[in-house]
């Protein structure tokens, strides 16, 4: 693994000061997501990484700042943020080290600004989001937040023209993003259902005879049906993670491990909710921190093997 100041180096980052920016970002995102800082650093090329650690902190933040308290405190923390952060994209300036190294990577990266204007658009769906009525309004949802969410970082990964391909590459982002966001849902159910809201659309639950109260409560008469109703959600993440397999022919070849690894840990996410089934009621699910690294292994000693073929 390169260290981290070659990194910065390498990306271009030269100014002492902008580099401690990005240091305050890399200490965020190995504290708060340390399996994705590990994929960055170990599976992404060294010029790549500080932008993209940049991203998904600032993915975080919004996240923290839109996500707890009540729908008016989550409503003004989003207006104060949004202020913030194009601010900082368009002057290049902030008081904070966290914007002030997104604007930089935006500076280098400028085809992320439209992600970040998407995804501060879409983010009052999240900030006032309370579960979903139908299947439509979760493909809203995930057209308006989840997929802008994700091009923060996959934009910095996104092949160069010819034009096709770069379509090619958002339909691929689209179907995984739907996908683990469906899974997430699952996944989650148990801990949402404490929190009253469920990523279940409503009309979903009705079709397998489930009551959206009798879920909150995880009743134990519901299971049967949560059953069955788990297994046809899944089946339809289990279709959007195959649509999506070939992202990472659609990129450079020294990013095609880094996406290799991220499809197959959704895969692997979306097995453990198969296997959970009804007992999503009362248990979260996710990938075995076994499992993930072993694929984060495989994928390295592809980067090494591709590293050794160039060299």
């Amino acid at each position: 693994m390169i260290r981290w100041s070659a990194a910065l180096t390498q990306a271009g980052i030269d100014a002492p000061s902008l580099r401690r920016d990005y240091d305050a970002q890399r200490r965020l995102v190995r504290k708060f997501k340390p399996d994705q800082f590990l994929a960055v650093r170990l599976l992404l090329p060294a010029r790549l990484q500080p932008g993209v650690v940049a991203a998904v902190a600032f993915m975080h933040e919004t996240d923290n700042r839109i996500d707890a308290g009540e729908l008016s405190t989550r409503r003004e923390a989003l207006r104060i943020w949004d202020q913030q952060v194009r601010e900082a994209v368009e002057h290049g300036t902030s008081d904070q080290a966290l914007l002030r190294a997104l604007a930089d990577t935006a500076e280098r990266h400028p085809q992320l600004r439209t992600y970040i204007e998407a995804f501060l658009d879409g983010a009052p769906v999240e900030a006032d989001w309370t579960g979903f009525e139908t299947e439509s309004d979760f493909q809203t949802y995930v057209d308006a937040y989840s997929l802008p969410a994700l091009m923060l970082t996959a934009s910095l990964l996104a092949p160069p023209p010819p034009e096709h391909e770069d379509e090619a590459f958002l339909r691929g982002c689209r179907a995984l993003i739907e996908a683990m966001q469906r899974t997430d849902f699952l996944a989650d159910l148990s801990e949402d259902a404490k929190q009253g809201r469920i990523g279940i659309p409503r009309a979903e639950l009705a079709r397998f005879g489930l009551e959206v109260d009798e879920v909150l409560r995880r009743a134990p008469s519901c299971v049967p049906a949560l059953e069955r109703l788990v297994a046809a959600q899944a089946d339809a993440a289990s279709a959007g993670l195959r649509a999506c397999r070939g992202l990472p022919d659609l990129v450079a070849a020294e990013a095609g491990p880094f996406l290799r690894a991220f499809v197959r840990v959704a895969e692997l996410e979306l097995e453990d909710v198969q296997r959970k089934g009804g007992e999503l009621l009362h248990q979260e699910a996710g990938a075995s921190k076994t499992a993930a690294l072993a694929v984060l292994f495989q994928q390295w000693r592809a980067v090494g093997k591709q590293q050794r073929a160039h060299s």
